[in-house]
């Protein structure tokens, strides 16, 4: 029998996700109340199903997908559906959090007597059929949800407890989003000094592969840089006992925060940001 899915919520990931497993047959139910027009065609778009609470408690599998912040009080809001259902599904937080952050979650989900699994994504948004997407697993009960494989999905099992999917997801995003921040900042200094044509010549004559990353990931971190703060602020305690790495990356949460509210506004930092990515003129 195929398993019925709940996805939390259809933003850019979850509708991607949502729309994998629909592709391949699979019924995908959702939280729609209260949302958007965008939201909701995305959602439609997906294939996806609006459900209530206690038709997602009636799911085989809940894949929550959300900005971080978020993560603990969509448990906490599904946890008196996830009580008083009959059939316990397998509950799989999928978001950007510190391991610490990711128990205290699971103690709600568990307290239901639902199962809880860690999960981590690693990559943009997936197309159907592709595996270039992973969403680590990891807990005692991780091979329960890699079934979804057959259905579009790549989930690799994290060997190690609940919080080691997010400990790899933490340690990856630590690196490719926190060197986004710091390429961001030295843009945006050298524009200040005006430099930044001869840091482009020079980056894009020593270093040619990290001037071609930053150059093609800048322009597609201002959508997203709202829900890079709550990452960076996990990753900066999940790296707590070294205080400068703390400090680094609860800079760059102050950074995307600043840049979120630009790109919302005056686009200023994000033209400059835009001026320095465009291709250089000899």
């Amino acid at each position: 029998m195929q398993p019925i899915v709940a996805v939390i919520a259809p933003g850019m990931m979850g509708s991607a996700v949502a729309k994998c497993l629909t592709t391949s047959g699979l019924e995908v139910r959702t939280l729609l109340e209260g949302r958007g027009a965008d939201t909701l065609a995305r959602a439609r778009d997906a294939g996806m199903t609006g459900a209530s609470a206690v038709q997602i408690a009636d799911c085989d599998i809940i894949l929550s997908i959300l900005p971080p912040g978020s993560a603990l009080e969509l448990a906490e809001k599904l946890a008196p559906a996830l009580r008083a259902a009959a059939k316990k599904p397998v509950y799989v937080d999928c978001n950007a959090l510190d391991p610490a952050t990711v128990l205290r979650i699971a103690r709600v989900v568990e307290e239901t007597g639902a199962t809880f699994v860690d999960g981590g994504i690693i990559g943009g948004p997936p197309e159907p059929r592709s595996k270039a997407t992973r969403i680590y697993v990891s807990g005692p009960a991780a091979a329960n949800v890699t079934v979804l494989e057959q259905y579009g999905l790549t989930m690799p099992v994290q060997p190690g407890p609940i919080g080691a999917a997010s400990a790899m997801k933490m340690s990856y995003a630590g690196i490719t989003k926190g060197f986004t921040a710091l390429g961001a900042a030295m843009m945006l200094a050298a524009t200040r000094a005006g430099t930044a044509e001869a840091l482009k010549a020079e980056l894009s004559g020593s270093q040619p592969a990290l001037y071609g990353w930053l150059t093609k990931q800048m322009p597609k971190m201002y959508s997203k840089a709202y829900r890079w703060v709550a990452e960076m602020e996990e990753i900066a305690a999940f790296v707590g006992e070294d205080p400068a790495a703390a400090k680094f990356y609860q800079g760059a949460a102050q950074l995307y925060e600043r840049i979120a509210a630009d790109f919302d506004g005056p686009n200023n930092e994000t033209a400059m940001l835009d001026a320095f990515c465009a291709a250089r003129k000899d």
